[in-house]
């Protein structure tokens, strides 16, 4: 009876099973009379019951097909199947509910992406609203796992990445203090600290650090390109107007170059509209009073350098902290030196980690005492060692930690339905030949 009862509660998509195309989930052939039977059932439950649960069809498939679910052999992945891509739900004790997909590194026809809510740093959607953003060129999507941390309850900036993102090449978001992801010119997965040595350069030669697509309150300026929205959203300072220096590299912005910029024009006040060949710099009244003043006309030097090096990066997203270190799991006394206050608690958690054979994205639902209570981060930093991963990192969680697998949200979300959130790490496979 506790089989079939878990096994309602966690297949439910709206009252309507859907047929997967995920290539990794192999179900024996009971699994599809099962399925139909099922689906007549839901399809006669109360509407509240059926909208209740947010676990798909996958989930059900993973169920009728337990070796796929073994949970005390974790460090061998079901690739030796010859899957490239597989999706499990893992139910060990405590109650925990895990969603993790592996990815055949060997395999370059599959990458990450990031995504951004709405193609903007204003603003924040659902991931299976977000996958449906990226462009055909990169591939079509299979798996997702939400990213960064985000603003939450600023006035003007909403939806803005605490760390660094990438997308598709384009620098949309600067680095912050904590640990950041991204695949490097190789193609090899890194997790560290990226310092930002963004900086402005004036006609005479004073040099400015600056910000990037964030609120200008926390720093002496701000760089806003055409990816933060409609126009800058800052009301005090003064901004200028930056146009391209001759023929000279422009938009869309990267990491690691220096560009040449003019002036086009000086605005006293603030929150002016951006477009697709300008940016937008954004400067504080203290700076004011202590740089020359600047009339159009004149020429600046914008710097996008980092350290570490990141100059042709094409995938980063912020998270942190770091959870396992190779392949040990990272300290508990580590993490709570990164200011991370829930740490130790227990909450749903989403994660990014690998060794030289895999990816693994992980989501553990969490806040759910009938289905899974979370993980603290030494928790989740000895499974992901378990799991097999050399390297991970933490990225956001609590009612922001969404998977989705091939069309659905597969987890169950703590607030009872998808959150809307800032970014996210995307698996796509490309069509043959169109691999890295």
């Amino acid at each position: 009876m506790a089989t079939r009862y878990n096994f309602i509660a966690m297949t439910i998509d709206a009252g309507q099973f859907r047929s997967p195309q995920v290539e990794s989930v192999e179900a024996p052939r009971c699994a599809s009379a099962r399925a139909e039977t099922a689906n007549a059932a839901l399809l006669k439950l109360p509407p509240f019951l059926a909208t209740r649960c947010r676990v798909s069809f996958l989930s059900f498939l993973v169920l009728v097909a337990p070796k796929v679910l073994l949970a005390d052999d974790l460090t061998a992945p079901p690739m030796e199947r010859g899957r490239a891509v597989t999706y499990r739900n893992d139910h060990p004790h405590v109650p925990w509910s895990i969603h993790i997909v592996t990815v055949d590194r060997s395999r370059t026809d599959y990458e990450l992406v990031t995504t951004l809510a709405r193609g903007t740093i204003f603003g924040l959607s659902p991931i299976s609203t977000q996958v449906k953003s990226i462009p055909p060129e990169l591939g079509r999507p299979i798996a997702a796992v939400n990213g960064d941390f985000y603003q939450r309850e600023s006035p003007t900036h909403n939806g803005d990445p605490m760390g660094l993102q990438i997308l598709n090449g384009e620098l949309v978001s600067g680095p912050n203090h904590s640990e950041c992801f991204w695949i490097d010119t190789n193609g090899n997965p890194q997790i560290g600290r990226v310092v930002s040595q963004f900086k402005i350069t004036w006609p005479k030669g004073e040099v400015t650090p600056f910000g990037l697509n964030e609120d200008l309150n926390k720093l002496p300026a701000v760089l806003n390109t055409p990816r933060l929205g409609s126009s800058t959203h800052i009301r005090s300072g003064r901004e200028l107007i930056l146009e391209s220096q001759g023929d000279e590299p422009w938009l869309p912005l990267k990491i690691g170059q220096t560009y040449s910029a003019r002036v086009r024009e000086v605005r006293p006040n603030g929150d002016t509209r951006l477009n697709h060949d300008i940016m937008v710099l954004s400067l504080s009244p203290e700076l004011l009073a202590r740089i020359p003043r600047v009339e159009a006309g004149a020429v600046l030097k914008i710097s996008t350098a980092t350290s570490p090096d990141l100059k042709g990066v094409k995938t980063a997203i912020g998270g942190g902290p770091a959870l396992v270190h190779n392949g040990q799991p990272v300290r508990a006394d580590r993490q709570l030196q990164l200011e991370h206050r829930t740490a130790l608690g227990r909450h749903p958690r989403s994660a990014i980690g690998w060794n030289k054979k895999f990816f693994f994205l992980v989501e553990v639902d969490g806040r759910q005492p009938d289905l899974s209570i979370g993980m603290s981060f030494p928790e989740l930093g000895n499974y992901m060692a378990k799991l097999g991963c050399e390297e991970a990192l933490n990225l956001d969680g609590g009612g922001s930690s969404t998977f989705w697998v091939d069309g659905h949200v597969v987890n169950s979300p703590c607030d009872g339905t998808e959150r809307s959130v800032a970014n996210a790490l995307v698996v796509v496979r490309k069509e043959t030949g169109q691999g890295r």
